[in-house]
This record gives structure tokens, C-alpha cells and sequence, in this order.
């Protein structure tokens, strides 16, 4: 069973909610990433949300472009986000960490690559804000294959000919926002 399936079985039959922090891999600073993820595991954290940055964040808001940029600036990559859940895992193995970001850097490590070293760092699920459910079968198939659970936005507001069509990816697993205003 996976560490994020593992985790909601202990939460709901604790008849608790998910506590589930985002923060952004190398923000404010490179060196206190790892010691911010442990951090956020003795404050409570069930579930840690690790933002890959990437220079063009285009679904996000304004606070966690700014922290991408920091990041980048400082030399954050995908490959040092990985080497950092690889750190983590170090003292951790159960924590589940969602990675969340752009597709354009898994495609430029290439998707199995990726999948492969996602897997092994110790990654247990993905979140691509840019992928389209229907058309990431690709995606959520090699994380599957790899031992991660996929993760995709969604609106519950999209089109009925999408909607009829998200059923049939088996190896897809979406969350749906709801802005609470």
C-alpha cells in the first residue's frame, strides 16, 4: 500500500482531515529545505506538498511564482529537488511527498527517466498542474508503473464530453480545487 493511501486509511479512521503543507523546494533559501520538511512534519504535517520550481508558473498565484523565482535564482533544479527527498528520506520513510509542478522539466529529463528517479528518491505522488487529465495517460501510466499515485487538476465545472471521458483512464487519480472565498 502506498504511503499516501496509507496515510488517509490512518487519518479517516482517526475521523481527521489531511493536513497537507505546500512549500517550494529551495525557498527562501537551498540549505533550509530539508530541515522546513522535517519542520513541517513535527508541526502536524500528514502529507508534504514539495513545489518543483519552474520559471514560467503559469497556474499558480503570485506568491508561489515569486518563490519559484527565488528558488531558480538560487539554483533549485529538479534534480537537487530529488536529491532533497532523498535527504528526507534519510530519517523518514513515512511521510508521503507529493511533488508539484510543470511538465516541461519531467519532459526535458524525459518521462521514464523521471519516473524511474522520481521513484527511487523516494517521491510517493505527482501533481503536473499543466498536464490535461485526458491527455496525460502517458504520465499517470509511468508513475503507476513506478509506484506513484498521479495527480491532476481538475475543475468540476469542465465540459460534460471531458468529463465523460476522465472514467477511462484507470491510472489516473484527480483532486478537485474548490476556491473558498
Amino acid at each position: 500500500m502506498s504511503r499516501i493511501k496509507s496515510a488517509f486509511e490512518r487519518l479517516n479512521g482517526e475521523g481527521r482531515k489531511a493536513l497537507i503543507p505546500f512549500i517550494t523546494a529551495g525557498d527562501p533559501d537551498v540549505a533550509l529545505t530539508l530541515p522546513l520538511m522535517h519542520t513541517l512534519v513535527e508541526a502536524g504535517a500528514d502529507i508534504i506538498e514539495l513545489g518543483v520550481p519552474f520559471s514560467d508558473p503559469m497556474a499558480d498565484g503570485p506568491t508561489i511564482q515569486r518563490a519559484s523565482e527565488r528558488a531558480l535564482a538560487k539554483g533549485m533544479t529538479l534534480r537537487k529537488v530529488l536529491a532533497l527527498v532523498i535527504a528526507f528520506r534519510a530519517t523518514n520513510a513515512k511521510t508521503p511527498i507529493v511533488l508539484m509542478g510543470y511538465a516541461n522539466p519531467i519532459e526535458a529529463m524525459g518521462l521514464e527517466k523521471f519516473a524511474i528517479t522520481a521513484s527511487q528518491a523516494g517521491v510517493d505522488g505527482v501533481l503536473i498542474v499543466d498536464y490535461p487529465p485526458e491527455e496525460a495517460a502517458a504520465f499517470g501510466a509511468a508513475m503507476k508503473a513506478h509506484g506513484m499515485d498521479p495527480f491532476f487538476c481538475s475543475h468540476r465545472r469542465r465540459p460534460q464530453h471531458v468529463s465523460n471521458r476522465l472514467p477511462a483512464l484507470p491510472v489516473v487519480t484527480f483532486i478537485t480545487f474548490h476556491w473558498l472565498v
